[in-house]
């Protein structure tokens, strides 16, 4: 059994759309441009994300000149290039109610972009110099503006038992794994959740250490080619059978990473599990 990785992708724009690549730099954040940038409220700093605006998930994102600038596009509105602004006027923001401190404003042209995408006056931030942020877990480690934890790692087995629940239910169809978001794809293991067990892994020259189960919220109901919720599925089939007591009956899929090592991890790379945790 040799489990490679399949799949990698960074979020410019924490709740926007993702980018794939073939390669990506790992730093003690996660992945290179990963939730970098946030959408919050112009008045208060809060957070928005997929949960309350869904056509998050449809606006496109580039990261242009090694993060010099950003292109972004949604339909129904002008595409717009970013000069970004990486240590000007700063902005006090917030996630789930809880401060963040200062991070960097873009301006007023991208926040009227965001503004009439999402229907919401909104600002758009990036992270500060020195922004030092800790998640949570078995390993905390650092993280930008991800929910708590710097990767998230998921596996097409997982997947694939998931949707053969769905579809054998009859009225539903198999949902792809966009819906997740995961940061990093592993396949070349049929157990379902294997990524769960993981204690510390080392892809490419990267190492990881396991953090926390990944509790999902609404979002995995958002198509995330149109921005448009699409549920029940797949949160209905995964509360019949990974449901998580202890985090408030909330239900899981994939497993939130701390970096322990940083480096370059690539499709293709396979993974040394040097650690289980106990099943």
């Amino acid at each position: 059994m040799t489990i490679t990785v399949h799949r990698l992708t960074y979020y410019p724009v924490k709740g926007c759309a993702g980018t794939t690549v073939d390669s990506a730099h790992v730093l003690g954040t996660g992945l290179e441009h990963d939730r970098t940038f946030m959408v919050v409220d112009a008045v208060d700093g809060a957070f928005r994300s997929q949960r309350t605006h869904p056509a998050m998930a449809a606006v496109r994102v580039g990261v242009l000149e090694g993060g010099a600038a950003l292109s972004l596009s949604a339909e129904d509105i002008e595409p717009l290039r970013l000069d970004v602004d990486p240590d000007g006027p700063r902005r006090e923001v917030s996630m789930f109610d809880r401060p963040l401190g200062e991070a960097v404003d873009q301006g007023d042209e991208i926040a009227e972009w965001f503004s009439d995408v999402l229907g919401a006056k909104s600002r758009l931030v990036r992270v500060a110099p020195g922004f030092d942020r800790d998640g949570w877990g078995d390993t905390p480690g650092k993280v930008n503006f991800a929910d708590a934890h710097a990767v998230l790692i998921a596996s097409t087995a997982s997947l694939d038992d998931l949707n053969a629940r769905i579809t054998a239910g009859g009225d539903a169809s198999p949902v792809p794994m966009d819906r997740f978001r995961p940061n990093i794809v592993l396949t070349g293991n049929d157990e379902p959740h294997f990524e769960d067990r993981v204690r510390r892994m080392t892809i490419g020259s990267v190492e990881l250490a396991h953090s926390v189960r990944a509790m999902r919220c609404a979002v995995p109901m958002v198509d995330q080619v149109t921005g448009h919720r699409a549920g029940p599925e797949p949160i209905r089939t995964l509360s019949t059978y990974r449901r998580e007591p202890e985090y408030g009956n909330k239900v899981s899929f994939g497993a939130k990473n701390a970096v322990v090592c940083e480096g370059v991890v690539s499709v293709g790379d396979t993974v040394e599990v040097a650690e289980w945790l106990d099943a």
